[in-house]
């Protein structure tokens, strides 16, 4: 087909926009283009008015920051001071009234248990001693022999004596009755009759007698002499413990191991636990004073407002004005099971549980009392602190909403710990404003207005 052919058919099927529509109308081109406006126009008015209904019906929240806190700086539920105190101190007295006769120790040695501190003048003391020493011997040599009873030569010589006396007996017998045939002969007196009867009479009765002896000596002593004795014994031997005891208690001895934390007494000093006297010369009442400075305390007087927030075996953190960056580990030891009224206060001991050289007695200490969860700070977890109102609990988990940009954010966090007032979180960094008060379906990316802000 020759081409101008071609190009005719080709100029048939071209639109004329210069011609109008039969009907009157628009063309068909501009057509289309009005219905797209028309389009746009209702997607846009629908989106305004979706916005200004979503913008209008934005909640209104509460929000607070968040708080970091780093591991070395531990939480504290309450911080007191008071003074470290030894947990026994001891004042050394003495058992007996004696003048110092020497003293071994100065004030700040260390001392071992039993080591020797003082001794006191013991003559008198030594004396008692031997004289109950002789009491025992004495009593002791008395029983012996009552218990062996008479010797077998005692025996023998009241064998000989009665046998002598019976001997006698029969030859007054027989002087007797040839007495007795004279008188009647009328050769003798009455008087000479009488002379031997009674003779006679003299005789037989010490006969009995040494028969009696006789059989006592063979017999031994009574069981109740006996006992009397050994009581006798007892006696003297507790007399004895008792005069060893008084002169032991001249030598003081160091009842435990320690410090030495006063001096009281001085060579040619008198000292007594009974009549102390605070007058000069007098006696004293004590030697030394000493404390194991291994075992020390923080004594407090805790205010009752306060009393609530400690428990038993209770960790703390302490350290004292004159070394303040020396830490030490304490733990509730001991409360009072009564309060001071007149300061209002509750007494309350914390044991400390790593004492140095560095820590002395009566020194001002300050302990800062841990939550129950911490042990030491250096078990301490770091997290952010947030409000008990930021945390809820979303399909089995805590989380909390932040804010960012007007919309509300959840983010999911882990407790570690309770606060006062709140709870340690990780999950977040710290510094975030989260939600504390807002509707119970609020949602993650929920457009929100902050109360107080426009």
């Amino acid at each position: 087909m020759p081409i101008d052919a071609k190009h005719e058919e080709l100029r048939s099927l071209r639109i004329e926009r210069s011609q109008p529509p039969a009907d009157g109308g628009p063309p068909a081109w501009a057509r289309r283009y009005i219905v797209i406006g028309i389009a746009i126009v209702v997607v846009l008015s629908a989106a305004a008015g979706a916005y200004r209904l979503f913008a209008g019906d934005a909640p209104e929240v509460q929000v607070t920051r968040a708080t970091a806190e780093s591991a070395d700086l531990p939480g504290t539920v309450l911080t007191a001071s008071g003074y470290i105190v030894p947990h026994h101190k001891i004042n050394v007295n003495s058992k007996v009234t004696g003048r110092v006769a020497w003293i071994g120790v100065e004030k700040g040695d260390k001392v071992k248990q039993g080591q020797v501190l003082v001794r006191l003048e013991d003559d008198e003391f030594r004396a008692q001693a031997k004289q109950a020493q002789g009491a025992v011997q004495n009593a002791q040599a008395y029983l012996d022999e009552l218990q062996h009873g008479s010797r077998p030569e005692e025996i023998q010589q009241a064998q000989h004596n009665l046998d002598e006396a019976r001997a006698t007996l029969v030859n007054d017998k027989i002087t007797l009755d040839r007495t007795k045939d004279l008188v009647a002969q009328g050769v003798l007196s009455k008087q000479a009759l009488d002379d031997a009867a009674a003779k006679f009479e003299a005789d037989q009765q010490r006969v009995n007698s040494l028969q009696q002896g006789f059989r006592l000596s063979k017999m031994g002593p009574r069981a109740e002499e006996i006992a009397r004795a050994q009581g006798a014994l007892l006696q003297a031997e507790g007399q004895l413990a008792y005069a060893k005891s008084l002169l032991d208690a001249t030598v003081i001895r160091a009842p435990v191991a320690g410090t030495i934390l006063e001096r009281t007494a001085e060579k040619g000093e008198l000292v007594t636990a009974q009549f102390a006297s605070s007058a000069e010369g007098g006696p004293v009442g004590s030697a030394v004073s000493l404390a194991d400075l291994n075992d020390l305390q923080v004594e407090l007087d805790i205010a009752q407002d306060d009393f609530s927030k400690l428990g038993p075996k209770q960790k703390g953190v302490l350290n004292t004005d004159a070394y303040p960056d020396r830490k030490y580990d304490g733990q509730i030891a001991e409360i009072s099971p009564e309060a001071n009224r007149q300061k209002a206060t509750v007494q309350v001991k914390v044991q400390i549980l790593n004492p140095d050289e560095f820590l002395r007695p009566e020194m001002n200490a300050t302990v800062r009392f841990l939550p129950n969860e911490q042990t030491t700070s250096s078990q301490r977890a770091s997290g952010v602190v947030v409000p008990k109102t930021a945390l809820r609990d979303h399909d089995g988990r805590k989380v909390v909403f932040i804010v960012f940009k007007d919309k509300a954010l959840i983010r999911e966090v882990h407790i570690l710990s309770q606060r006062s007032g709140g709870y340690l979180v990780d999950g977040l960094v710290g510094g975030e404003d989260v939600v504390t008060s807002a509707p119970q379906n609020l949602k993650d990316g929920q457009k929100i207005k902050i109360k107080g802000q426009s």
